[in-house]
């Protein structure tokens, strides 16, 4: 029942992310799904009894729930960000949209059966939702910002089907795809910054103007 409700929390984040307007609120539905993947994860920590889950679980709350929603807001701060996330889709077709890719992630779960119990088709399901939203995000949204939350949101998704597939990715593997996402977001603030004082803004709409 717990886990059907974490599970819940994911998609309502998802959701409160793709009918967002402001970057600001794109970033605070991100730190609540991050946090619903923490809870997630301490579920799969305390039913398996595993060291090695209790140190993803506190990894995961850290950097995916603290230190990246952190950065991500320091960057709005640092080059004054315009607040408005100039979207291709606006917020009630883009939640039209994810929840038709909601309910084609479901048939999907259920004609590849990979599952025989209910739990591991919902979490497999979750997860293809996730990635699917997450990559709809990234291509509806004009804010180089918002762009990388999808990708983020992507790799949520890409956790959940790793744990229910698996049943946790191995300790060291989770470890690295952790370090490699931080490693990334760093980067992109950098790269953000540069472009910022560059050419004044982060909007890739700006690059059609590049056009021969």
């Amino acid at each position: 029942m717990i886990l059907f409700f974490i599970l819940a929390g994911f998609l309502v984040t998802a959701f409160l992310m793709v009918i967002a307007k402001r970057i600001t609120a794109l970033i605070r539905a991100f730190r609540m799904q991050s946090f619903f993947l923490f809870l997630f994860t301490l579920t799969m920590a305390l039913a398996q009894k595993h060291i090695e889950l209790f140190v993803i679980c506190v990894s995961v709350l850290i950097l995916k729930a603290g230190i990246i929603p952190y950065v991500l807001g320091r960057i709005v701060r640092r080059i004054n960000v315009e607040e408005n996330l100039e979207l291709i889709v606006n917020p009630q077709l883009s939640l039209v949209v994810a929840l038709l890719l909601t309910y084609l992630s479901y048939i999907f779960t259920h004609r590849i059966m990979l599952f025989d119990d209910s739990i591991g088709s919902t979490v497999f399901t979750v997860s293809v939702t996730m990635v699917c939203i997450g990559f709809f995000i990234m291509v509806s949204r004009m804010k180089a910002l918002s762009q990388v939350l999808g990708l983020l949101v992507m790799e949520n998704g890409i956790f959940l089907a790793a744990a229910a597939i698996t049943g946790g990715m191995p300790f060291f593997v989770e470890i690295m795809f952790f370090f490699d996402i931080f490693v990334f977001v760093i980067i992109v603030e950098v790269f953000i910054y540069r472009v910022n004082r560059l050419f004044t803004h982060i909007d890739i709409s700006k690059m059609n103007s590049l056009k021969g």
